[in-house]
């Protein structure tokens, strides 16, 4: 299979390749060592060849997919094989009736998306944007719309799985539900590829709504907005998205788009369904805001309006370059019940806002999740270490609230060390002896999700 590959130029060998496929773009984890060489396989048959050779001289695989984690998930300690899935981004079936669709793992949510519209669905996860889906499953991600649609384990129906021997798993049939045996979708779901290599999805898709309602807000606090956050939820308004901006993301957004939005924290709503209805969800939200000190409180008219503003809000981590445009990215998230996000939100404000380094806060803030982007220039090691006590730091606060060390970013390697805190040693010896079952010799993508003191 090798040689086959080697001779269209799938077997990549170029260290400057095997650089960049060790880090992504935007993480902050130094690149030590480099896999030993690049794969792309066309099927799950090659990937089935190159894990079985893989295996026999025990040479550590790495699944590649749109290079956008953040916590090092392609990290490569051991060097190896990085088995790179961009070869792989066909849409096998496509099944209206029954709302679902099987992909490859290669292809991002933004195709399969644009693949879908014509047929009036679309399939609901929105991360960043370059994700591919076998990397949304890896990472057990989720995005803006998740506050309605749930996260990757709420909608993937079933998966196509390599096992370290070389077997091919099918996790599930298409049925919507099943209580058939243990639940190996999910087990997959938010592995990282420590399990095995994706190598087909079968998504669960939705109707793309009729009408929306998109309005923004501005408010004295974050801790005034994250309030707003709760309180609708509480009331229970079906809000498709509600997000959170502190003044420092909104200043960047403005400083990248031309744009004069008043520099105060900052929520935006989506609501859908009939115009009628989302426009009436729509002024309730305004009046739970009003109560709770908004101003501005304004809607978005037209379709190209709510487009550009949440394509805004996508890109809020490029707009940060404004900031300071000769810094990198440190970007981290946790999670809490939903009943702490204000104070959450409002203690790692005040951490941030005393540290010399300009960092911005950006919320999933209907479900308890948010994120700080924190600009620092990686050559200094003073500015590192602070970068990473500010993670920290912020990772401590949300464990002390019952919350998680991550809510959508995935573990990789960065959140390793919060895992026993978090979930304790018994949880963490059960993860290591299915590891330990299902890959003896250790090759899938080591010393990631669980810490390796906990498998071998």
């Amino acid at each position: 299979m090798f040689s086959r590959a080697r001779q269209v130029d799938r077997v990549v060998l170029d260290p400057e390749e095997r650089y960049n496929h060790a880090k992504s773009w935007n993480s902050y984890y130094k690149v030590d060592t480099t896999p030993d060489a690049i794969v792309y396989p066309k099927s799950t048959e090659e990937v089935v060849a190159i894990v079985k050779i893989c295996e026999r001289y025990k040479v550590p695989i790495i699944p590649f997919g749109g290079n956008t984690s953040i916590e090092g998930h392609l990290a490569s300690p051991r060097g190896g094989v990085s088995i790179d899935m961009n070869l792989m981004k066909g849409i096998k079936e496509l099944h209206i009736k029954d709302m679902d669709v099987v992909v490859e793992p290669g292809i991002g949510w933004i195709e399969l998306n644009e693949f879908l519209k014509p047929f009036g669905l679309f399939f609901p996860l929105d991360p960043g944007p370059g994700a591919s889906i076998g990397g949304m499953c890896a990472t057990r991600c989720s995005g803006s719309l998740a506050v309605r649609y749930g996260t990757m384990r709420d909608n993937v129906i079933s998966l196509k799985v390599v096992l370290a021997s070389g077997d091919v798993v099918k996790t599930a049939s298409r049925a919507r539900k099943s209580a058939a045996g243990y639940d190996l979708t999910r087990l997959i779901i938010g592995s990282g590829g420590t399990l095995g290599v994706i190598t087909e999805v079968t998504l669960r898709l939705q109707k793309i709504p009729e009408a929306s309602v998109v309005a923004m807000c501005n408010f004295p606090s974050v801790k005034d907005a994250a309030d707003v956050a709760i309180a609708t939820m509480h009331s229970g308004i079906q809000v498709s998205r509600v997000e959170l901006l502190d003044e420092v993301q909104i200043k960047a957004i403005n400083l990248a788009n031309g744009k004069h939005y008043p520099e105060q924290p900052t929520l935006m709503f989506e609501l859908i369904g009939t115009e009628a209805y989302s426009l009436e969800q729509a002024l309730q939200v305004k009046k739970i805001a009003e109560e709770h000190h908004a101003s501005d409180f304004v809607f978005a008219d037209t379709a190209k309006e709510k487009e550009d503003l949440w394509k805004m809000r996508k890109e809020a981590l490029w707009a940060c370059t404004t900031l300071r445009p000769e810094a990198e990215f440190m970007v981290t998230d946790v999670c809490v019940p939903l009943s702490r996000l204000a104070e959450c939100i409002y203690t790692s404000k005040v951490l941030l806002d005393a540290s010399p380094l300009i960092c911005t806060i950006v919320s999933h803030a209907g479900d308890g999740n948010f994120h700080t982007i924190i600009l620092l220039d990686p050559q200094s090691e003073e500015e590192l270490k602070e970068a990473h006590r500010l993670a920290d730091e912020m990772v401590k606060i949300a464990l002390a609230m019952e919350g998680t060390c991550t809510g959508e970013h995935g573990v990789g390697v960065g959140k390793l060390k919060f895992l026993e805190e978090e979930l304790g040693q018994e949880a963490l010896m059960t993860m290591g002896k299915i590891k330990r079952t299902l890959d003896p010799n250790n090759i899938m993508n080591p010393g990631k999700t669980v810490p390796p003191e906990f498998c071998y």
